[in-house]
């Protein structure tokens, strides 16, 4: 059975193995720095009140406990078994708690998929037999879970599981155990309430999917945290994603990007440009997933979104103490993509009134020291910044010195915060960050603002980051094209790489633009297909082996006469030839010649785990060194692609660039919408590669130059 075609176990054994209320301990120990002695104190110290089975052959009793001799002397239907033993005894042990009726196996062992072949065999069993039994697993090659809401921590990591009291807390899911373990620490030093942590290993028979499932429907668990190395069930993970960001459950994940390039195709520019990385990344935040892109900033991004009333929206105001700061902050507003509210005196009356006559207002705001000498102007500002209904965010930048600085600062900026004047509690994300990393904060000051639902960072650089991420995601544009699938004519008929004229051949009646064109299987015939297009002409050799025409010589323009089109016939053969004599040309393509324009590149993967995406940017031969791109859903509007690829870096050409006119992106958009429906129509397609597409002048149109398909048999 294929690893990510193991059947997702039932929903009641995930709830028996998160929050059990028996657990057995096979190779239960109180050897110092045994993994089952860990795990039996774990248990002792937070307090469990569950039945444990000690299992040890070689012992009757381990702290006050009998303990049993095997699995099979365990009665029916205990929660989960732990298997602290090594991957020797692993296979039998799950056999063995399978016929016991056992509801969930943690498995720390590891040497099984990642050990090679008698591994992996080994693996696939266990997921055969759990599918069989109903049996969540856990691992192998895992560091366990922690039920922090009960205080259950099945792990041999020595863990104080501290409940949320209260608190909106986070959820961990990450295939990486030690991961797991850094970004709960991480959140618990920061106070921030942590439900369920569960490193999942190798995803024998439950994978990180699985988890989020069923962690979306926990009342106590509010934002979910990833580390996900490879998504083995992408689908099943797209529709839980999906499921959370309606419940308003913000999934932030990383995902390294690392070993993808050896599943990309060179068939195609789109293959190579949109590859697993990027097409995951295109996938998963269109379910709504916020992506971090450090370990750090996913810290940072699950703290404001588990912390603050509201997450990030809209345009975000700074709140300073320094003119540098403020040149600074505008700096790397632009750099990330943060929208800055546009705040002047003439159009805030309420802060101009908070300010003294000397210091205008702008955002970024500088107050200069005169927080030092009137502190409630921190309070003022903040007010007035918070009831700005063009304001979503408000970011306070501080200088905090030392001590008696924080004792003058922090409680007037709490208090804006707490709300004293009436205004009710926050909801807006106020959020501070230090100017200066290191300097010396009394704890008791950063709980007080953490208390109040203020997010505290120690540099400014790295709440801006994090504000912009949530910032996007609140933005995103979830809107769905409702236009049916458009299936391809004649394409049952082709597999493989399908060659330039064919594929405009079955693209073309789809409303995908092509130059008017004949294909020509002799010299003769392409004179006379050049002489009924009129000339001048551009003549393209075909071949289903010859994906990049242009490096072959393989693409021969602005023919004048039957003459020219003969010796061209005559000079592309030989350059073939000398390129590769593996090559037979069908023929060539013959096509009028078109008017000048920017050179754009339409694209489309249709990945067997993933499904369709689509890419578009700014193309030509030079495509995958600009790498000016970006991936689509398949299933966007006409108006959210014209604003995806408003985004692009050179942008400002499509806009009309220095005199230049303004170009046609809506005709492109259109372009990008029906090749996706097409690939949603069709499972088979590969990839897709238009280019380049040539973008006219507004009203003008696109014309896709030149058009390769990929199709599976």
């Amino acid at each position: 059975m294929p690893d990510n075609l193991a059947p997702a176990p039932v929903r009641p054994a995930i709830e028996r193995l998160l929050r059990p209320g028996s657990v057995a301990v096979v190779g239960a120990s109180d050897k110092p720095g045994a993994l089952g002695t860990t795990l039996l104190s774990n248990l002792d110290a937070n307090g469990f009140t569950g039945t444990v089975y000690p299992i040890n052959p070689k012992r009757e009793t381990l702290g006050g406990r009998t303990c049993l001799p095997g699995i099979a002397a365990l009665p029916e239907g205990v929660d989960v078994a732990v298997l602290a033993i090594p991957r020797a005894g692993v296979l039998d042990a799950v056999r063995a708690l399978a016929a016991r009726k056992v509801g969930g196996v943690v498995i720390f062992a590891a040497g099984f998929a990642e050990g090679g072949p008698e591994g992996l065999a080994e693996q696939r069993e266990i997921a055969r037999i759990a599918a069989e039994a109903g049996m969540a697993v856990e691992g192998p090659n895992c560091l366990g879970l922690v039920n922090y809401v009960d205080r259950i921590p099945l792990t041999f990591v020595e863990t104080d599981a501290r409940p949320p009291a209260g608190q909106r807390a986070i959820g961990i899911v990450s295939q990486s155990g030690a991961m797991a373990a850094v970004l709960g620490t991480v959140l618990l030093a920061r106070n921030c309430g942590v439900s369920y942590s569960v490193s999942t290993g190798n995803e024998a028979a439950t994978g990180v999917e699985d988890y989020v499932d069923w962690l979306i429907d926990q009342s106590d668990t509010h934002v979910i945290g990833m580390i996900v190395e490879q998504f083995r069930k992408p689908e099943r993970f797209l529709t839980a994603a999906a499921r959370a960001a309606a419940a308003g459950k913000p999934i932030v994940l990383l995902h390294p990007g690392t070993s993808s390039a050896a599943r990309e195709s060179a068939a195609t520019h789109t293959g190579a440009m949109a590859g697993d990385h990027a097409l995951m990344r295109a996938k998963v935040t269109r379910a709504g997933v916020i992506m971090a892109e450090t370990l750090e900033e996913l810290g940072d991004i699950v703290e404001i979104a588990v912390r603050c009333p509201v997450l990030p929206s809209g345009q975000t105001a700074v709140l300073g103490e320094s003119g540098a700061f403020k040149a600074l902050t505008l700096d790397l507003a632009e750099t990330l993509g943060l929208p800055l509210a546009l705040l002047h005196d003439d159009d805030s009356p309420a802060l101009r009134a908070a300010l003294p006559p000397f210091v205008p207002v702008s955002n970024p705001l500088d107050i200069t020291a005169q927080g030092l000498s009137e502190p409630a102007i921190y309070t003022r500002c903040l007010d007035a910044l918070l009831d700005d209904p063009r304001v979503g965010t408000v970011l306070a930048g501080i200088i905090q010195a030392e001590a008696v600085t924080c004792a003058i600062k922090f409680p007037p900026i709490l208090a804006a915060a707490t709300a004293q004047d009436g205004r009710g509690p926050l909801t807006k994300p106020l959020i501070f960050a230090g100017l200066d990393e290191g300097a010396a904060v009394p704890a008791e000051r950063i709980a007080s603002l953490r208390a109040a639902g203020i997010p505290w960072f120690p540099t400014t650089e790295r709440a801006l980051r994090a504000i912009t991420r949530l910032t996007q995601w609140s933005a995103r544009d979830t809107t769905r094209n409702d236009a049916a699938p458009l299936p391809v004519p004649g394409l049952a008929d082709h597999t493989g790489v399908i060659p330039e004229y064919q594929a405009k051949a079955l693209l073309g009646p789809l409303g995908i633009p092509f130059p008017a064109g004949r294909f020509a299987a002799s010299v003769d015939a392409a004179v006379v297909a050049a002489e009924e297009l009129g000339y001048p002409v551009a003549m393209k050799a075909q071949a289903a082996a010859l994906s990049h025409k242009s490096d072959a010589g393989g693409v021969i323009l602005n023919l004048s006469d039957a003459a020219a089109v003969r010796a061209a016939w005559q000079r592309m053969h030989a350059s073939v030839a000398a390129y590769s004599s593996a090559i037979t040309l069908d023929g060539v393509l013959i096509e009028a010649m078109g008017a000048r324009g920017v050179e754009m590149i339409v694209g489309a993967k249709n990945d067997p785990e993933w499904g369709p995406v689509l890419l578009a940017g700014f193309g030509g031969v030079t495509a995958e060194i600009l790498g000016d791109v970006r991936l689509l859903a398949a299933d966007m509007t006409a108006a959210a692609v014209e604003t995806e690829l408003m985004q692009l870096k050179s942008a400002a050409i499509l806009s009309g660039y220095r005199g230049a006119p303004a170009l046609d992106v809506p005709a492109l958009a259109q372009l990008i919408v029906t090749l996706g429906r097409a690939l949603q129509a069709e499972p088979s397609i590969r990839e897709v590669d238009l280019n380049p597409v040539i973008l006219h002048p507004k009203g003008q149109g696109v014309v896709a130059l030149d058009a390769l398909m990929l199709v599976e048999s």
